[in-house]
């Protein structure tokens, strides 16, 4: 989001990171990332495999701790949050996107997303009703009792962002969301975001190892050996 003033462009910050490192036994993975995201923009992760891509993505989400270093979140900071607080800040203000869509086989499309409501509290009623909505807005109002096995691909995976937003979250990550579906499919995926973030104002981090993804971002950021580079 940004706010004019006559002779000066401010921004607001989403992410702000300093000094992040991880590791795994003796491997470092992460090595002392510095970085800020802007609210209400597009952000891309690129890099090899092995470059610490999803990990970073990971601390981002709270689903791993650092060993050092600090993640804010919306002038939160995360890792002073106890276990309880960091499940509820998580639930209510991240929503995820993962290239293996782990949709709840034996659920409805409408029911994999109105599941992260009811998790959050909402009515039975409420959560269905905003599932509706979305799969609505993502085109799949007729597609609202069908199960996963029962869906293609990319209806599989629009599944998957309409259970991301149903909390209306701040922050959607996205982890090779694309990489698993043909060049068509993933070509509206990406558009999508987009889309989303026009019409919901959310902020997207997207590991990705799609080029064309990665030119349209607001932001391309780049990771070597658990380093930022460029």
């Amino acid at each position: 989001m940004c706010i004019f003033a006559p002779s000066t462009l401010y921004y607001v910050k989403m992410i702000q990171i300093s000094g992040l490192e991880k590791n795994y036994g003796n491997l470092q993975v992460l090595k002392g990332i510095d970085l800020e995201i802007q609210e209400s923009s597009v952000v891309t992760i690129v890099g090899a495999s092995g470059a610490g891509k999803s990990t970073l993505l990971h601390l981002i989400g709270t689903l791993d701790k650092p060993d050092s270093g600090r993640v804010l979140i919306d002038n939160t900071d995360l890792y002073q949050l106890s276990d309880k607080q960091l499940a509820d800040f998580r639930n209510k203000n991240i929503g995820f996107v993962f290239q293996f869509h782990h949709l709840l086989p034996e659920f409805t499309a409408e029911e994999n997303v109105a599941l992260p409501a009811l998790i959050a509290g909402q009515t039975r009623a409420a959560a269905k009703e905003r599932a509706r909505e979305l799969l609505d807005f993502l085109q799949l109002g007729d597609r609202l009792s069908h199960k996963p096995s029962q869906l293609s691909g990319g209806e599989q995976q629009r599944v998957a962002v309409a259970r991301a937003l149903v909390n209306n979250p701040k922050l959607i990550l996205a982890d090779e969301p694309s990489g698993n579906l043909d060049t068509e499919n993933a070509r509206k995926l990406h558009q999508l975001f987009f889309d989303l973030r026009e019409k919901f104002g959310q902020t997207f981090v997207v590991v990705t190892h799609n080029p064309d993804l990665a030119q349209m971002a607001d932001r391309s950021i780049e990771m070597k050996d658990g380093r930022l580079i460029g």
